[in-house]
């Protein structure tokens, strides 16, 4: 496939430099920005150049080679599936549980918060169905970015990398500013005793929290030393953490009072659903462990066991946990910040309060680590496609991590954590999640039903009119949930069989292109199809001002990307191996051979 070619391309541009340097063509180092003439020649042929990437999609061995080239350095092969359980543990168990389980059984859903978790579970194993198979099948550190740039072009996956990169920082940001409030409960005091209180700015941004700033900082410094470090600290941690919830929950069950489940579902079902949306946020942090693959030493075996066990693992633990917050203490008795703590003090166990404090400390810092770990892995794969500065992709010669990615993703994490309070990032994180695992699965239906030559054309348009349903009824039945009162039901008799008719007649009526040559998502199309309605219909769960602001971060992403980021993928595609076949414009679509080579 020319794979020599493009390396020496990339050799030309980077590889000659030892370690980690600092120039502009570190951050513009493409054809379209070495003169002012260069970048409006560029600007005006933005349409061409955006249909080219719109329609171009990368090929299984483009990411795993080629690509991965571009850093220089490999990333070191060091995890086993042992690992990536208590990195999916890790990386999952914190800030959602020990938070928002307060927040949502306290004013939105009441008890019945255990139903919101099983149904955001049920979602987010789901997706983990559909990120293993591509993880096995494309074992790069881009994630979903990678595997949504295989199947939906660089345009998608762009627009996907802008929210993963939100998820985040975001993330990020709402677990350091938990870190601070169960800091403050060990230390007998209100977790804003902790925060410098601004009274000229808005509530929402006003409680300025700099020792959520800190541990921002010592994660950072954990995170750039080594990676198999980071597993060993994540390791020791998650299992003081999993013994901490263990007690939890038995001491927790010592002082139930069925009575506190008497009025089990007061918000109706509405609250469960809404609660579910938010409560998502909670599970967030297992697609990290997908970012691992590349170092991982036998990801086939790997990450279908560590991924799928630190899921159940993760969702039993969040049920048990929700059941005793809710028969410790009537709902409405829950206390926002700290509800663990407060509930045993409330139960007259008052040294238990330090125990889950401390375990809730242990969770969250683990989260923030395995999230810096896996975030500065997506950026660094997004980096290498030139979509962001190829800077970013520099792997150091010695810890053979990605220090300036680190770096950055986590000096925006300190920013955001600052200021931002946590439901404005609950709800923010809860969209751009359920938004990318939405088009992971929608990647996969698009890797299984078409192989470009494949596949007929009367077999790629039924393809198209099948997704296209699938979407649309689903779009419907979430806006429908969303607009309606609970007792309207005449909408869902028509969008829900279309969404079973369009995925029937993809089973049916399309043949599958493509067979997984490792590890394959069972139940295909049934499996990626109820993900996608399930992820699209907790979106219709979120609130507008939500929305609002996840268009205006999608409006930042497109400016960027019709100033700089196309170009410069433009530049870099153009230049390496990947597109020159036939005349230079045609457009490279993975054939059923290439997978091959990989």
């Amino acid at each position: 496939m020319g794979m020599g070619m493009g390396m020496g391309v990339d050799q030309g541009v980077t590889v000659r430099r030892r370690g980690c340097s600092c120039t502009k063509d570190d951050f513009l180092p493409e054809q379209s920005f070495k003169s002012w003439d260069n970048y409006f020649r560029a600007i005006k042929e933005t349409p061409t150049r955006f249909m080219d990437r719109v329609l171009t999609r990368s090929l299984d061995s483009t990411e795993l080679h080629e690509i991965k080239a571009r850093s220089q350095h490999e990333m070191k092969k060091t995890l086993s599936w042992w690992d990536l359980i208590w990195f999916g543990i890790g990386a999952v168990i914190g800030a959602g549980i020990f938070v928002l389980t307060g927040i949502q059984a306290r004013e939105v859903s009441g008890p019945a918060v255990v139903l919101s978790y099983v149904v955001s579970g049920l979602s987010a194993m789901l997706s983990v169905f559909c990120y293993t198979e591509f993880a096995v099948e494309i074992p790069v550190a881009g994630g979903s970015f990678a595997y949504l740039r295989v199947e939906l072009g660089d345009f998608m996956a762009f627009i996907a990398a802008g929210n993963i990169l939100l998820e985040y920082v975001i993330g990020g940001a709402a677990v350091a500013r938990s870190w601070t409030s169960y800091f403050a409960t060990l230390c007998n005091h209100h977790p804003n005793d902790f925060r410098i209180i601004v009274h000229s700015m808005s509530a929402d941004y006003g409680h300025l929290d700099p020792i959520a700033v800190v541990v921002v900082c010592v994660i950072c410094v954990l995170a750039v030393l080594s990676t198999k470090g980071s597993s060993r600290f994540n390791y020791i941690a998650s299992i003081v953490h999993v013994v901490i919830i263990l007690f939890i929950i038995i001491a927790g069950f010592t002082q139930a009072d069925t009575k506190n489940y008497s009025d089990f579902v007061p918000f109706g079902v509405h609250g469960i659903f809404k609660s579910s949306a938010v409560l998502f946020f909670a599970y967030v942090g297992f697609d990290a462990v997908s970012t691992m693959a590349e170092e991982t030493k036998n990801p086939a075996r790997d990450i279908p066991i560590g991924l799928v066990g630190s899921m159940i693992i993760t969702t039993a633990a969040y049920c048990l946990l929700a059941v005793v917050l809710c028969l410790m203490q009537p709902f409405g008795n829950i206390d926002p910040d700290a509800p663990f703590s407060v509930a045993f003090e409330a139960a007259g166990m008052s040294w238990a309060k330090y125990v889950v404090a401390a375990g809730a400390l242990k969770g969250m810092t683990t989260v923030l680590l395995v999230g810096a770990v896996g975030q500065a892995r997506y950026l660094t794969h997004i980096a290498r496609t030139h979509m962001m500065p190829p800077w970013l992709a520099q792997v150091h010669p010695k810890t053979g991590t990605p220090i300036n990615a680190t770096v950055v993703m986590l000096a925006a994490t300190a920013i955001i954590a600052f200021f931002t309070d946590l439901p404005i990032l609950a709800d923010l994180l809860s969209i751009s999640t359920l938004f990318i695992f939405m088009l992971v699965a929608l990647a996969l239906l698009v890797r299984r039903y078409y192989v470009s030559g494949e596949t007929t054309t009367g077999n790629r348009n039924k393809l198209i009119a099948c997704i296209v349903l699938m979407l649309a009824s689903s779009i419907a039945t979430a806006a429908y949930w969303g607009l309606s009162n609970e007792k309207d039901w005449i909408a869902y008799v028509i969008t829900v069989p279309i969404w079973f008719l369009a995925t029937l007649a993809l089973a049916v009526a399309v043949p599958q292109a493509r067979s997984p040559k490792l590890w394959g998502v069972p139940l295909v199309p049934w499996l990626p199809s109820a993900s996608i309605a399930i992820n699209i219909f907790l979106l219709g769960s979120i609130d507008g001002a939500s929305f609002a602001r996840f268009g205006i971060w999608t409006i930042v992403l497109l400016v960027y990307y019709f100033l700089f980021g196309l170009h410069a993928s433009y530049d870099t595609a153009k230049e390496s191996a990947e597109n020159r076949i036939g005349n230079g414009l045609r457009k490279v679509e993975e054939g059923g051979n290439v997978s091959s080579e990989a």
